[in-house]
């Protein structure tokens, strides 16, 4: 049976990436250029920013990673890239490649959603791993709780009602000083500091999460009482914030009796998040799949992932396509 080649193309925010995926498991190769660096002293990404320098790279990346996979662009058997969601400058620096590759190619173009990408990074770690399972997504856009019923059918169990995990993490940070990117920043001085300070804790009645009542109040606290330890309050919010998310996920394991849980996002990057449910799988008699770390920010390893199930599936975009920042899980 002949192997499928999956070129990806991820810009969706501040990292321009390209990989090579054979048969949605095996990863060939998976070039990210962060603009961390850049937007750190804005505090925060800037989209007009982030748009030029994708430009700027972006032909660059997708040499490297063809030749760090062994392979040349005729070898490849479809071009895969985020449609969205994502900043709609950003987006467009990748769909607009992504199409003019497939033009000249005559490779066929397969558009992928951002989310279900973080989704299939999984895969790439977890050659095993296959649906049904429970899917916890945790990023700087996006807090889902989906009910992974196979490579193409996703059922949005929960999400949030206001901002994003990743957004408050981010938030925070800023606010006691630590800076951009939030959420490493805060994984490491909770480590220094001690979960004694009693935070809000918002449980809404279904499996919906809402994360601006912990902000609020952390944001309040710091300008209150400026003398605050700075690691108690980090390890004190990021213990609370894990509460949050564990009382929805054994609630779904309880109501519809999931025997896998899956992370995924950048957010699941925090060890200290990893460790909880690494607990939780021992309480709840389940297991506990997450990326590797390099998969867990946005790269293009997850959207070639997922771009062969959607291949293999029969999915094709023609050259109208066009970025779509809301898209929504599913569509």
């Amino acid at each position: 049976m002949k192997d499928t080649l999956i070129l990806g193309i991820e810009s969706s925010c501040d990292e321009t990436s390209v990989a090579v995926v054979k048969n949605g498991r095996e990863l060939l190769s998976n070039v990210i250029r962060s603009q961390i660096k850049i937007h750190e002293e804005y505090g925060g990404v800037v989209p007009e920013i982030a748009s030029r320098c994708h430009t700027e790279v972006i032909n660059q990346i997708m040499k490297q990673a063809l030749k760090e996979a062994g392979k040349t662009l005729e070898e490849m058997d479809a071009i895969a890239v985020t449609q969205g969601p994502g900043l709609v400058g950003a987006l467009l620096v990748g769909v607009s490649y992504a199409k003019a590759l497939s033009f000249a190619t005559g490779k066929p173009l397969i558009a992928v959603n951002h989310i279900a990408g973080h989704i299939a990074a999984n895969f790439l770690t977890y050659s095993e791993l296959e649906p049904p399972f429970l899917c916890l997504i945790i990023s700087g856009g996006h807090s889902h709780l989906v009910n992974v019923k196979s490579m193409q059918e996703y059922e949005i169990l929960g999400k949030t009602r206001d901002d994003a995990i990743g957004e408050v993490f981010d938030k925070v940070a800023r606010v006691v000083g630590l800076g951009y990117p939030g959420g490493p920043k805060i994984d490491q001085m909770a480590k220094t500091g001690n979960a004694n300070i009693t935070l809000p804790l918002t449980h809404l009645e279904g499996l919906d999460f809402s994360f601006s009542g912990i902000k609020t109040a952390v944001i309040n606290l710091h300008h209150k009482t400026p003398d605050v330890d700075k690691a108690d309050l980090c390890a004190s919010f990021q213990s609370a914030v894990t509460k949050m998310l564990m009382v929805n996920v054994e609630k779904a394991i309880g109501q519809y009796h999931f025997d896998k849980v899956v992370l995924a996002g950048g957010v699941s990057r925090n060890s200290y998040i990893r460790g909880e449910f690494d607990k939780l799988a021992e309480r709840q008699n389940v297991k506990i799949y997450y990326p590797e770390p390099i998969l867990c920010t946005d790269n293009a390893a997850m959207i070639a992932a997922q771009g062969y199930y959607d291949f293999v599936a029969g999915k094709r975009a023609d050259l109208h396509l066009n970025a779509v920042p809301n898209l929504k899980l599913g569509e």
